[in-house]
């Protein structure tokens, strides 16, 4: 696609702006100390299978408590008991997940150049604590609260669409930047929208705490960081 045709980046948040897998891991520390030694990327995995199905299964669930009975869950998949008080501190962890370091400059650079709007799988209280750490005002928010479902359901991207259309947005003058290609690039092909894959994962293995993708997802450019992204803008 063709940047100067651009006029709106929608994002995806947890994975591409903030480091929720540095966050997941670190707020799963309890747990885990309880369970005895597990790698990292086994534990991302555990947690996207047990996230995924649960948000299929509860769409109308917000993300905090979301998490608090994905957390009971990875208890028993682990042999431990689940702890009630320590559930619902991993879903209130949110807030408390890190922006990737370069995520606050190149926001900074990118809005004066595009309307900024986020598309995300939290809820609403739970992005207002993130929105602090993120040092831009977004032109709309749209969570998978205000929606009733989760990414990677078309409708959420039928939701963002129409909201933009009010606005005179088209869907052309549209790229959604978003590091899953499970919860995003795959349903932003389904929709016709351009992306660009911030490959934030690089060379680790598997897909950490996103579940597996379909074959075939497309994007039109991919950049290991949102910065060499803006970076691509600002030489362009």
């Amino acid at each position: 696609m063709n940047l100067s045709e651009c006029t709106t980046l929608t994002f995806d948040c947890y994975g591409t702006l903030i480091d929720w897998e540095t966050g997941i891991l670190t707020a799963l520390r309890p747990l885990l100390s309880r369970a005895g030694a597990r790698s990292g990327q086994d534990v991302l995995r555990d947690f996207a299978d047990h996230e995924s199905r649960q948000q299929a299964a509860t769409p109308d669930m917000p993300y905090s408590d979301l998490l608090t009975e994905v957390h009971g869950q990875l208890a028993r998949h682990f042999g431990v008991t689940a702890d009630v008080a320590e559930n619902r501190r991993f879903g209130a962890s949110i807030g408390d997940w890190p922006p990737f370091p370069d995520t606050a400059a190149a926001l900074a650079y990118l809005k004066q150049h595009f309307r900024l709007v986020i598309l995300s799988n939290v809820d609403r209280t739970s992005f207002q604590a993130t929105n602090a750490l993120l040092g831009v005002t977004f032109d709309a928010i749209y969570t998978a609260q205000d929606i009733g479902s989760y990414k990677p359901d078309t409708r959420n991207f039928t939701y963002l669409l129409d909201r933009l259309a009010e606005q005179g947005v088209r869907r052309e003058q549209i790229l959604h930047v978003a590091q899953s290609l499970f919860h995003d690039h795959a349903p932003a092909n389904a929709m016709g929208l351009h992306s660009v894959w911030i490959d934030r994962r690089g060379d680790a293995c598997g897909w950490g705490a996103t579940a597996t993708p379909p074959e075939g997802v497309r994007y039109d450019a991919r950049f290991p960081s949102l910065e060499a992204f803006a970076r691509a803008h600002r030489d362009d």
